[in-house]
């Protein structure tokens, strides 16, 4: 199974970026793992938050295969606790899953189209993030969650 962080928008802030790529590597070693971004939007203030949640809503299903199992991160969706986490990615990867894609949203969320095309929602804290923070917060989520299911020693809870 491969894993996708889809994301909207680039990342400007270096050390975010720093964040994910060890995260990214680190991943690799256990599954296939990628990042995909989704250009931003151009000239968003001539919009509404209904026309950009719209428009980036077009966007994220044009990168979205068929057979995505897609996963939005969304603040209303399931918590886990880590441990939990690693267990849900374990049944994934026992599912017969071809590529299994986490979507990070713009500012204003998801359009209906994508909800609508979501399989799950899960929920990476109950607080808000940027969506710079999450990409290396949820990466490290994911390789933590590795090395539960592998019995490594990075987890200690």
């Amino acid at each position: 199974m491969k894993v996708v962080l889809l994301v909207t928008g680039k990342t400007n802030v270096r050390w975010w970026n720093e964040a994910l790529e060890d995260y990214t590597g680190r991943l690799r070693h256990y599954i296939p793992f990628e990042v995909e971004v989704i250009p931003d939007l151009k000239h968003v203030k001539n919009r509404t938050e209904a026309q950009q949640r719209t428009q980036e809503g077009v966007l994220i299903l044009k990168y979205m295969q068929a057979d995505d199992f897609c996963v939005l991160l969304d603040e209303h969706g399931r918590e886990f606790t880590s441990g939990e986490f690693a267990s849900y990615m374990e049944r994934k990867m026992q599912a017969g899953i071809r590529r299994l894609v986490f979507v990070v949203g713009g500012a204003y969320g998801f359009s209906d189209e994508v909800y609508a095309r979501a399989a799950e929602r899960i929920a990476v804290s109950r607080m808000t993030f940027s969506h710079q923070m999450i990409r290396p917060l949820f990466a490290e989520q994911l390789y933590r969650a590795m090395t539960i299911i592998r019995g490594e020693s990075y987890h200690h809870g």
